[in-house]
This record gives C-alpha cells, sequence and structure tokens, in this order.
C-alpha cells in the first residue's frame, strides 16, 4: 500500500478518532478537545425498513439507467431514494430558522472551503453579493487550500475552532453524518419548507446517508471525455459523435492509433482522486451494480465491497489491455490532474484524449486560449460523456457540499442556513456554474443567465449536467457511502497501478477486495 502524501489526510484517522471518543463516551469527533458542542447529539442506531410495495436492494433490476427519449430541462427525473429510516430529528440536533429574525444586529458567520485559483475568484464574487444583498448575515471566507486540509483541521479542532459552515466532499458522508457534530441539512430543509424539489434527485441522493439529507449541495462535477477534435478528423472520426461506450473508445483508440493521427487513443491514470479510484467507481455506477454492499452503504452501513466481480475482472482487464496493446499509455498517479492533459499536447506520440472531472473544462479552454499548445485552439477540445461500460451515457455525481456544524448559538445556525440557501438558489448556482464549469444542481437554474446563454453558446460546459439526468432507480446511481472511502480509493488506485504494470488481475483484484473490507471491518467496529 502507497504512502499518503502530506498534504492528504486519512479518513482512516477520523475513523480513529471516532473510535477514541466512542470509548470516552464524548462525540465522535471531539475526543481529547476542551470544548465539545453544547447541542451535537450522537447519532443513534438506525433500522432498516422497506416501504410497502417496494423491492429490497437486493432484488431491484441491476441494469443500466435508460434515459427518457427527450430529457426535460424544467424538472428533474423521478427518483427512487434509500428506503432506509433513521431515528427521528428531534434525536438529532436542531435547526431554529426563525431565530435570525430575533439577532439584535448582523450576524457574522465564517465559512471554510477548498476553492483555488478561479474557482475561490467566483466563490469570492458569490459571497460579496451576498454580503451586499442584505443586512442580516455577513459571511467571512476563510480558505483551507484543500478539502483534505479542512477535513484535518475541522477534526483537530474543538466547536469553538470550528467553522459555522463548511464546504466537504462526497467520500466523508457516512465519517461525518455518524460523528454527531453537525445538525442534519434535513432539519434545516423541513423547518424552513425548503423545497428540494428541483435539485436533481442525483445530486440530492450523493448527500443522503441513512435516510438522512446531511448536506446541501454545492459544487458539483462529473468525469468527461476530451479530445483533440483535429485528430479525430485526421483518423476519420466524427468528432461530433465521441465514443460513448468502452468498446467504441477502444476502436476510437485503434483508428486513432493505426491511421497515425495520434501516438495513443487515450491517457489514463491511476489516481485515486481520478483513474485509480473515482472512475473506478463510477464504472460500476454506469453499469447499474453496487459497489458495496447494503445499497453501496445506504440503506445500512456497508459490510464489504463487492467490486471483485465480473465487472471488476472485465474493467481492470480491460485497462490493461489498452495499455499492454499501446492503444493508451498511463501518466501514473497524476496527482496534480494535468498530467494526462500534457500528454494530449505532447510533443512526442501525443494521446488524442483523456478523462477528467468537469471542473477541469474552463481551465483547459483557457490553457488552450493562452497558447499553451501549438496549433491548438480553444475550438479544438471537444468534450462528451464519459466512456464506460454500456451505452447509455449516465455519472455519478462528485464535488462538495456544505455541511453546518452543530454546537453553535441559534442565531449562528440560522444564519448558516440563510446563507445556504442563498448558495442553493436558481440564480446562484446559474452563475456559479457559468464562472467555474461546475454543474448547476437544479434543474431552474439551466434555464437562467449565464449558463442558459453559455450552454446554448457552448454545449461542451453541458455534457455533465445531461449525464446526471437519466432516470435513477437504485443506490448504484451515487457514490457509495463508507466510512473509509478514502482509503478504499488508495486501494483501487494501486490495483489499477498494479494492473497497468502487468500484474494478475484476479489476484490483484482480490487483494485490493481483501483491503477495503479489512478497512471496513475496523471503520464499523470504531463505531
Amino acid at each position: 500500500m502507497r504512502t499518503t502524501p502530506v498534504r492528504l489526510v486519512s479518513v482512516l484517522t477520523a475513523a480513529a478518532l471516532l473510535a477514541a471518543a466512542c470509548t470516552g463516551g464524548d462525540s465522535v469527533l471531539d475526543a481529547g478537545n476542551d470544548d465539545p458542542p453544547e447541542t451535537a447529539a450522537p447519532v443513534t442506531t438506525p433500522t432498516v425498513s422497506e416501504p410497502s410495495g417496494s423491492a429490497p436492494d437486493s432484488e431491484v433490476d441491476s441494469t443500466p439507467d435508460q434515459p427518457d427519449a427527450e430529457p426535460d430541462d424544467t424538472a428533474p427525473p423521478e427518483t427512487v431514494g434509500p428506503t432506509t429510516t433513521i431515528a427521528p430529528l428531534a434525536d438529532l440536533p436542531p435547526c431554529p430558522v426563525e431565530a435570525l429574525d430575533a439577532a439584535d444586529g448582523p450576524v457574522s458567520i465564517t465559512f471554510w472551503h477548498a476553492m483555488a485559483n478561479e474557482l475561490e475568484t467566483a466563490l469570492v464574487d458569490l459571497v460579496a453579493g451576498y454580503n451586499s444583498s442584505q443586512d442580516r448575515v455577513q459571511v467571512t471566507l476563510q480558505n483551507q487550500t484543500a478539502y483534505e486540509s479542512a477535513i484535518d483541521k475541522y477534526i483537530a479542532g474543538g466547536v469553538g475552532s470550528r467553522p459555522d459552515i463548511v464546504q466537504l466532499p462526497e467520500y466523508v458522508v457516512q465519517a461525518f453524518a455518524q460523528s454527531g457534530t453537525f445538525v442534519p441539512m434535513q432539519a434545516c430543509i423541513e423547518a424552513a419548507d425548503f423545497d428540494m424539489g428541483p435539485i436533481l434527485p442525483r445530486i440530492a441522493d450523493t448527500y443522503v446517508f441513512e435516510g438522512i439529507q446531511w448536506a446541501m449541495p454545492f459544487n458539483t462535477s462529473g468525469p468527461v471525455l476530451y479530445f483533440n477534435r483535429q485528430m479525430f478528423e485526421a483518423a476519420g472520426l466524427d468528432p461530433d459523435d465521441p465514443p460513448v461506450s468502452l468498446e467504441e473508445l477502444r476502436a476510437a483508440s485503434q483508428q486513432l492509433v493505426d491511421s497515425g493521427a495520434a501516438g495513443f487513443g487515450i491517457a489514463l491514470d491511476s489516481g485515486r482522486d481520478s483513474g485509480g479510484g473515482w472512475f473506478f467507481e463510477q464504472w460500476f455506477g454506469r453499469a447499474g451494480e453496487p459497489f458495496a454492499d447494503n445499497g453501496n452503504g445506504r440503506i445500512a452501513p456497508a459490510t464489504e465491497v463487492l467490486f471483485d466481480n465480473d465487472l471488476g475482472l472485465e474493467l481492470l482487464t480491460y485497462l490493461q489491455d489498452m495499455t499492454a496493446s499501446g492503444l493508451a499509455v498511463t501518466v501514473g498517479d497524476n496527482s496534480g490532474g494535468q498530467d494526462t492533459f500534457f500528454k494530449m499536447i505532447a510533443q512526442d506520440a501525443p494521446a488524442a484524449s483523456t478523462i477528467a472531472t468537469s471542473a477541469a473544462i474552463s481551465s483547459v479552454v483557457a490553457a488552450l486560449g493562452s497558447g499553451v499548445a501549438e496549433g491548438l485552439t480553444p475550438d479544438d477540445i471537444g468534450v462528451g460523456p464519459m466512456p464506460g461500460p454500456s451505452d447509455t451515457p449516465s455519472a455519478q455525481p462528485g464535488g462538495a457540499s456544505i455541511w453546518i456544524p452543530a454546537g453553535k448559538s441559534d442565531e449562528v445556525t440560522a444564519a448558516a442556513w440563510d446563507f445556504t440557501t442563498y448558495l442553493a438558489a436558481a440564480q446562484t448556482q446559474s452563475t456559479w456554474a457559468a464562472a467555474t464549469g461546475y454543474v448547476p444542481m437544479r434543474s431552474d437554474a439551466v434555464e437562467l443567465d449565464p449558463i442558459a446563454a453559455l450552454y446554448a453558446a457552448d454545449p461542451r460546459y453541458r455534457v455533465a449536467y445531461d449525464q446526471l439526468l437519466p432516470t435513477v432507480d437504485d443506490a448504484s446511481a451515487v457514490v457509495p457511502a463508507l466510512g473509509p472511502l478514502r482509503e478504499i480509493r488508495a486501494q483501487t488506485a494501486d490495483a489499477v497501478a498494479a494492473t497497468y504494470a502487468g500484474g494478475n488481475v484476479e489476484q490483484i483484484l482480490a487483494d485490493a477486495a481483501a483491503a477495503s473490507n479489512a478497512l471496513i471491518t475496523t471503520y464499523n467496529s470504531q463505531n
């Protein structure tokens, strides 16, 4: 198992803190702290129930999602959400949304975020707009430089040193939902009668654990295919019809290499935030297969991963064959997220495509506009759905969401909720998406400028949004909710790297599954 870079915090470390806290009877993220939350209550043991007339998760049809014939942008598709119930919201920290009305003056709140460069600039603009639009709440931004830094700092501090609102990634859902240190967003939603209807089901469900909406989606992304339109045309491929399935990707890569239009059909990596971890989960979701038991850990806490199966074997074998045959090239870990793009503009044997987050679209277009690649303009980069093990484009939402820490005053909690509703508003989501390349989480946001105008003028920005529209019918449509998900992604990333190195795929997969199951067992025993 590889060593985790210093800048990354291990969620398994958080699990160890959870264990220590539970042993001492304190809140699971407050062991050793002098100032535990005053109102945070531990999450009680959930119970699983099946609604009348619904099938258990094991009986749900696992065929790939089928899109509607004509996607309707005015309303999100219907969804069948998790069937789990949990202890009543009354047993969890409350959300006194009306307390802001009684405040003597403007309530100041601190917002921890992890945006950088153009993304931070866009967030600063959003917050400035909110602060100037009303006189009840003033938000101060504090950049934690990365999600892992925010997680590490949150775990290390007590309630007095924690922010009033925090941006956290999708892979911490179980660990932080079980921590007892957050106000469940559902408490605010119900207290304010907030309409979640326009929020795309896949995006909302990403932050549901055991039937409770714990966070409000904010910056949503998904993996997409970036490709060189010039190379596709030179190889006789239609750049307006990029490959959608893995087999189509193989065929296109073969044509690109055989024609001499490109050195490789695609540049791949083994990073845990990309080709080795996140994308591996994405492909299971694309195939409609669970990555872990108990509905990907959303119906009840998972006890084991399920990727050591025929699909997992097919995926790793595919990746190994693509590189061994010279149709693909791996750039390794790709921790900065740029190496695959650099391979696309390499002078020696460039790759014609790569898979990366949709949040990179604006940066890629800007880089090409600055002349970083001679002979390539922003119009020469194409964007298509992420190729996967089905003919139907779809993706599990990635990115991050807004969480409200517990233990604060009623006025502060109400102020945090007020700011959250601003970030979740249709116009804010339209403005944010257009400035960053993130996906608007709401169906009504795409009807508003500036994102409506951008989508009309440049459909590349809309690809990731359209991947989230197919009907959701089971828990495989969203990222697994696993306590040690970050560490499990490290295991699958190592497995993908070993696969590219020519190892025995069956043994690699079995070892990764065994290590992942040990992580889950340890996490569950500590909770």
